[in-house]
């Protein structure tokens, strides 16, 4: 079915022409509240959006230019979709080429069928300067920031893709075919900013998509169900972020600070000053949005030994003991491997050892599956291959 889907999403243009042309959809004057605006159009045309293999939706205003007919569709003003790749596990990759300059950023699709939804993984910027040692994506630097339609638009292309995938299986004659995998890709009902990028570098861009998201008006998802991960360059990254009405999670990695500097070479500050820069930010938040998740991608020989497990029980542990209300959900990334010359995945057993002393700290801490591995989408594999453009 994946030829099916993308001749289906490529051929299924949707008029936005009077999205940009209009200086007062939804009140909003012309160039302000583009992303809402927009997405409020576009959220309207996917609630009726029926995809079949003969299906062309358009919808809009058509603007006459010139004597012509000028219709502006996604493809041919935000983003179009360069390819998608889907693993044996469901994991699907999806490859958006950016209108603008050409630029390509990757989002991955995962199905928890046993839930009955998927997570979507989102990119924030191509590439990223951040640099971490153990991230394909820190391997490219930074090209560019995303705009905020160029981060929803990851959102639009991941809610197509899955209803296009529905459709496709449930019309075929096979009824086997159907049974087993008629669910293969729930709808996106969680989203997570750990895609390409360091969200805290382009909050301006990132906070109103955010908002736009769990709008109920617009997307409407529940600000549980979206979370931002970022490394934290600097302790305000986390009330920056905290703007935004979202999970938050810190990409910590290490604790100890000579190690955490050797991981994230962009570190400039102390694990105890960007703490006090989370602790902050969490206390000024709602009690439902003070839930937070520590993430450490773990690395045979390297943050994986019993020390560093204390360390980050203790450190997480006193985050929840400064911040009343709060609560901290220690996640384990198994390392995916992406040619690192001397960084291996640590056993499995390794991995629950871990854990257990974690736990033991009296930290909820859980292990992340790998998925998508196989085809370069899990957590710290994601990176394409173009590399133009002004770094702004």
């Amino acid at each position: 079915w994946i030829d099916e889907v993308s001749s289906s999403i490529s051929t299924s243009n949707l008029d936005v022409s009077d999205i940009y042309q209009d200086k007062n959809i939804l009140g909003r004057r012309q160039g302000q509240g583009l992303g809402a605006a927009a997405w409020k159009k576009l959220q309207n045309i996917m609630d009726g959006y029926h995809c079949s293999n003969n299906d062309l939706m358009q919808a809009g205003n058509r603007q006459q230019q010139g004597g012509r007919e000028a219709i502006y569709t996604i493809e041919n003003s935000i983003a179009s979709l360069s390819h998608m790749k889907v693993s044996p596990d469901g994991t699907t990759k999806l490859l958006l080429k950016m209108k603008k300059d050409g630029l390509e950023v990757e989002s991955v699709i995962i199905p928890w069928l046993d839930k009955g939804f998927s997570t979507l993984c989102v990119s924030s910027q191509v590439g990223c300067k951040q640099g971490c040692t153990f991230c394909a994506t820190g391997r490219m630097g930074k090209l560019r920031s995303l705009t905020t339609d160029e981060i929803i638009v990851q959102v639009y292309y991941a809610n197509k893709v899955c209803r296009v995938v529905s459709n496709i299986l449930n019309t075929q004659n096979d009824v086997n075919c159907i049974s087993d995998h008629a669910n293969v890709l729930p709808k996106v009902d969680n989203i997570v900013f750990m895609g390409m990028g360091e969200p805290a570098d382009n909050a301006d861009a990132v906070v109103p998509a955010v908002t736009t998201l769990v709008d109920r008006r617009m997307f409407g998802l529940a600000q549980s169900k979206v979370t931002i991960s970022t490394v934290a360059p600097d302790p305000s990254a986390f009330a920056t972020l905290g703007q935004a009405p979202a999970a938050l999670a810190w990409s910590v990695h290490a604790v100890d600070n000579s190690l955490r500097r050797r991981l994230v070479p962009t570190t400039k500050h102390s694990m105890e000053e960007l703490k006090q820069g989370l602790v902050q930010a969490l206390s000024s938040r709602s009690n439902k949005l003070r839930r937070t998740m520590l993430e450490v991608a773990l690395i045979e020989g390297v943050n994986d030994s019993d020390k560093d497990a204390k360390l980050l029980g203790a450190f997480s542990q006193s985050i929840m003991d400064e911040v009343a209300g709060s609560k901290v959900v220690v996640n384990l990334i198994p390392y995916n491997a992406i040619d690192h010359p001397t960084y291996r995945t640590p056993s499995m057993e390794k991995v629950m050892g871990f854990q257990k002393m974690v736990t033991d700290c009296g930290v909820l801490c859980y292990v992340r599956t790998t998925r998508g591995d196989e085809d370069s989408a899990a957590c710290g594999q994601l990176a394409t291959k173009k590399k133009r453009a002004v770094k702004k």
